[in-house]
């Protein structure tokens, strides 16, 4: 349980106690600084202590901003500083020197002290000290919510009308919406989702037990498509718009109560991956039953999904923290955002989740799933190719130098495997820098095409030696150039795009199905390893990506596997590796996340671009 140390002489008919008590917190009571170092060497090293002034008048929700989010090793609101155990010896120095100070009758406080100004309460200058030992302070926006410490009568009464002024529910219920989401989310669900998000509060669910739910709904309406009736697809049109709305819960109940954590943002992460993969899988199977195959087509939405996200995280993740990250597009989109109507247009046009799963629902209901996935690629080819070419145009006229750091994260979402790494070895001196992207792009062309052309033969497999070699080639040097982003995209492209071509070529019975189950089984990693990326907890451990073998290792085998074998035996062959790599990423991420998890790994909320 965290402790609050009330700090300085009580005040009649304060309710600041209660309130802590209401937030989880012991409440203790120090009448000084002396006090005050003596409770706080009292409270055991592993608990989050938080330090508020006795004359603390504010909204109960500005004290849960200011005290509990666990996002923030330090926060802090007028009156009130919190530290998680990861900042408690910083917070035990400052509180020494305060005492010390304060023993010290009339002397003032030793130079770099932050304990300077007279009518600053202690926990004022307690954070300010904080920030003077390089903590970071995290000062929540609270907007039209009060925080203050009146020091007399007047100043309380006046506080109090303002505290009245103010509807604190309303206030918190707006904050719990994301600042920055597509139309449908903002006009169509959040509206009443953020109802949703408090009824769940009120009744003491988490956020994990609400994306749980989302993902059994949507699982559930996939099977509602599997039926392949005109009933079981309205169903699943109904019960995809319920998961979507649940998706959207979790995140504002997050918000809401302030329970981020690692194991939420990534169970809300794949959990959004595997509900729309999972659907495409149901409107296969149910098309399959009225005598349409479109596994093809369910298998290419996927994959042209897939290369969009990664488009978007290897993008960000090269320019993120780039130095003179500027660029004559970027002034444009950024004038263009100040324009009304023009924000949702563009909002809209990439086809974010809201957008799409509204439109795949739409069409479930009303149409067929040849259909729905024809104009679902239609969408996101348009998007794919909107987003793209502002990236490329914003990348070569922006000037920025990227960092080791950007140039480590793309290395890692490349997913480059052993055959890989030996060629970047052999001729990281013979390369010349910027040819990452062009390496990665004929290394792309040349298997696809081959794949295309050849099928299953030994010169696709001859092509798939040479996509290895260049794929070698691409990531020689640091991926430090202005379009070194593109490599991981290329990459991506290439091995889901042979998978597909050689599934769809072997015009076998269970062979696309085959295929889709190994390309979501490989797609999950690469999320993963974003996802690990985006928590600051560095890529999959190399053991994992050798034995997955890279993506130009997995490519190498589905070629060799294709020549070697009958038509037949393909499909069991596919299906095969498809259970081999599933079963390794998913042992080892479940792994991973449950012990970062237990661990106390810094809690993370995505408010980032709508998925």
């Amino acid at each position: 349980m965290p402790t609050a140390i009330v700090t300085g002489p009580p005040v009649p008919g304060s309710s600041l106690a209660d309130d802590l008590g209401s937030l989880g917190f012991e409440v203790r009571t120090a009448a000084d600084v002396g006090e005050t170092e003596a409770l706080l060497a009292a409270v055991p090293g592993d608990r989050r202590v938080a330090l508020v002034d006795a004359r603390f008048m504010g909204h109960l929700h500005a004290l849960r901003l200011g005290l509990t989010d666990p996002r923030f090793p330090v926060s802090a609101i007028e009156g009130a500083v919190s530290v998680k155990p990861q900042a408690r010896q910083a917070l035990t120095r400052a509180v020494a020197r305060a005492s010390s100070a304060a023993v010290d009758a009339g002397d003032a406080p030793a130079p770099g002290d932050a304990v300077t100004v007279a009518d600053r309460t202690l926990a004022d200058r307690l954070a300010a000290a904080l920030e003077t030992d390089g903590e970071q302070v995290h000062r929540p926006e609270l907007g039209s919510l009060v925080a203050a410490t009146p020091a007399d009568p007047q100043s309380r009464h006046a506080t109090r009308e303002a505290l009245a002024a103010v509807d604190e529910e309303s206030v918190r219920l707006r904050s719990a919406v994301k600042a920055r989401d597509g139309f449908v989310t903002t006009f169509l669900i959040s509206p009443y989702s953020k109802y949703v998000a408090r009824w769940c509060a009120r009744r003491g669910l988490t956020p994990n037990q609400v994306t749980t739910a989302s993902l059994l709904t949507a699982l559930i309406a996939a099977s509602c498509a599997a039926t392949g009736t005109r009933g079981g697809f309205v169903a699943a049109g109904v019960l995809l718009i319920a998961s979507f709305v649940l998706d959207c819960a979790d995140g504002q109940l997050a918000r809401y109560s302030l329970q981020y954590s690692t194991l939420g943002a990534w169970l809300d992460a794949t959990f959004d991956r595997a509900k729309e993969y999972a659907y495409y899988a149901g409107l296969a199977l149910g098309a399959a039953r009225g005598g349409d195959d479109v596994w093809a087509l369910a298998l290419g939405a996927m994959v042209l999904q897939t290369c969009r996200h990664v488009v978007d995280f290897s993008f960000n993740e090269a320019n993120h923290d780039a130095q003179a990250n500027t660029s004559p597009t970027a002034a444009l989109s950024d004038k263009l955002d100040n324009l009304g109507w023009t924000v949702w247009l563009r909002r809209m046009i990439v086809l974010p989740i809201g957008e799409r799963w509204l439109m795949i629902a739409v069409l479930t209901a009303l149409t067929t799933p040849r259909v729905t996935f024809v104009v679902l690629l239609i969408g996101c080819a348009v998007a794919a190719c909107y987003t793209t070419a502002g990236r490329l145009l914003r990348s070569v006229t922006r000037k920025a130098r990227r960092t080791d750091r950007a140039a480590a994260a793309l290395a890692d979402l490349t997913d480059s495997g052993p055959l890989a790494q030996a060629v970047a070895r052999v001729t990281r001196r013979l390369v010349p820098s910027g040819c990452a992207p062009f390496a990665a792009a004929a290394g792309a062309l040349l298997v696809v095409i081959l794949a295309a052309v050849c099928g299953a033969s030994w010169i696709t497999v001859a092509g798939a030696a040479g996509y290895a070699v260049l794929a070698g080639v691409a990531v020689a040097r640091p991926l430090m150039g202005a379009l070194d982003w593109l490599v991981p995209p290329f990459f991506r492209a290439a091995e889901y795009g042979v998978v597909l071509l050689l599934a769809a070529q072997s015009e076998v019975n269970g062979a696309l199905p085959a295929a889709f189950g190994l390309v979501a089984a490989v797609a999950y990693h690469h999320y993963d390893t974003v996802y690990r990326i985006r928590g600051n907890a560095g890529a999959p451990p190399h053991w994992l990506v050798r034995a997955a073998l890279g993506h130009e290792g997995r490519i190498l085998v589905v070629t060799v596997l294709a020549a070697l074998l009958t038509a037949a035996q393909f499909p069991v062959a596919l299906t095969a590796l498809a259970v081999a790599v599933a079963a390794l990423v998913l042992l080892e991420s479940i792994r991973y996340w449950v012990s970062a998890h237990r661990a106390g790994a810094p809690a993370v909320h995505d408010e980032g671009e709508p998925a």
